[in-house]
């Protein structure tokens, strides 16, 4: 993919995922208060806290892949793609439908955001000339 359309793609997704971010911590705060145990709502609450966070790292991913026009600055951003799906998508499934063994994908999903930064991290420091 090239460096506009990896850098629209990442934007783009990072946007939609922080909306959905927004969304689901509205329903949490609104409907999930009276409906969860407070052990689950904290788990749900985390999902929703690092979804945003990671959002915005996709978000940021799109810029560095066009400031730097660094296409390969794009895998940070597919990482945090990623690790949103597994991290925050088995905490969702813990939380919300009680499916506890999909707590054992939770760290792969945070080792996804790990790697995601650092990725990152190292792009942008090549791309500013270092």
């Amino acid at each position: 993919m090239d460096v506009d359309t990896s850098s629209r793609w990442l934007v783009l997704i990072g946007c939609v995922s922080a909306g959905l971010g927004v969304a689901a911590g509205a329903f949490g705060a609104h409907m999930l208060k009276d409906m969860l145990e407070p052990p689950m709502l904290a788990v749900y609450d985390t999902a929703t806290r690092y979804q945003m966070y990671h959002a915005f790292g996709l978000v940021l991913s799109g810029l560095v892949v066009r400031v730097g026009a660094d296409a390969r600055a794009a895998k940070a951003g597919w990482l945090f793609l990623a690790g949103t799906l597994l991290f925050c998508g088995s905490l969702y499934g813990v939380s919300l439908l009680g499916i506890r063994w999909l707590g054992a994908v939770t760290p792969v999903g945070g080792v996804l955001f790990i790697a995601g930064w650092l990725v990152l991290g190292w792009r942008a420091w090549r791309a500013a000339g270092c």
